[in-house]
């Protein structure tokens, strides 16, 4: 059978159309395949990074085991509280101290809430072992390498009292869900932050929390919008008007996004950690520690709060 030159070619362009359709093919199957391998193992990695936290807690600070220590930490490890050195041997001495036998040993921690993003884990806990009373935290650790390399926290007293809208500061909502939104909440609420909180934009708010649904765990603020308006009244009429300056962390899974900010209340440097809770596109919840940053007696090489 003779074929012409013509036909040649479009027979070759045919042939060739249809490898090049059939490499696209497979390209793209591998590319999804991969993406999916790398979705898997990212969540894999965030499972894991939450257990070795959840672990390290019970079996390091829960259990005062200061031997435990190495198998968590790094030897560098780096602390951003300003109470404390960075190195995981202050950790060591502080399990190790000796506890008063007349006073009642504290109850364990209670571990709130637990999210976590790539090498980030962040915990909302209550602590009763850190002082004369009950301490409300938000704890950020990254992981390396299997271990914890760095620690962020802020921390406040626990109020016996709940707040306006009868709630306390660390009931609510726990579970993680629409781990699909992750992404598009993140950047929302830093959206909001950057708009509204640090650039002073005059925002519809409506836009970014819901107006019909916002549960606020503030100690001092009620429900809804109305809360959250009456409580930066009151704080600006006391001369202690919120300032946020810059984001410091983020941690963001599923329907949860945690925040931490540098900026003042009043004259004083001030942390602010806010936990946020998103539905359908919208914050609906919220708890947050605001708490003055330590400008004085740092422990040497400090990295600071962020």
């Amino acid at each position: 059978m003779l074929v012409s030159l013509s036909s040649f070619t479009y027979l070759s362009g045919k042939i060739d159309s249809q490898l090049e359709a059939i490499l696209m093919f497979k390209t793209l199957t591998t590319t999804i395949a991969v993406i999916g391998m790398s979705a898997s193992f990212a969540w894999a990695d965030v499972t894991a990074n939450k257990q070795l936290v959840m672990d390290m807690m019970q079996n390091v600070f829960a259990a005062r085991d200061a031997d435990a220590v190495d198998t968590y930490f790094t030897e560098d490890y780096i602390q951003r509280n300003p109470m404390l050195p960075s190195g995981s041997a202050v950790i060591k001495k502080f399990l190790s101290r000796p506890l008063d036998s007349t006073e009642p040993t504290p109850p364990p921690s209670d571990l709130h809430r637990i999210i976590g993003e790539g090498d980030l884990v962040a915990t909302h806990s209550t602590y009763y072992n850190f002082g004369p009373e009950p301490m409300v935290a938000f704890d950020v650790f990254r992981i390396e390498n299997g271990k914890i390399a760095e620690h962020w926290d802020n921390l406040i007293p626990l109020r016996e009292e709940p707040n306006p809208a009868g709630r306390t500061q660390v009931d609510g909502v726990t579970e993680v869900t629409d781990l699909d939104e992750t992404a598009v909440n993140k950047a929302l609420v830093i959206d909001l932050l950057e708009r509204m909180f640090i650039g002073g934009e005059r925002l519809d708010i409506t836009q970014y929390i819901n107006p019909a649904l916002y549960l606020q765990h503030n100690p001092d603020a009620g429900d809804g919008l109305e809360g959250l308006q009456a409580l930066m009244q009151a704080n600006a009429a006391a001369g202690m008007k919120m300032r946020y300056d810059e984001i410091g962390i983020v941690v963001a899974e599923g329907n949860f996004v945690l925040t931490g900010a540098s900026g003042a209340l009043g004259e004083q440097p001030t942390a602010f950690y806010d936990l946020w809770r998103l539905e359908d596109g919208l914050i609906v919840e919220h708890w947050d520690i605001i708490a003055p940053i330590q400008t004085e007696n740092l422990p040497e090489g400090y990295p600071g709060k962020f």
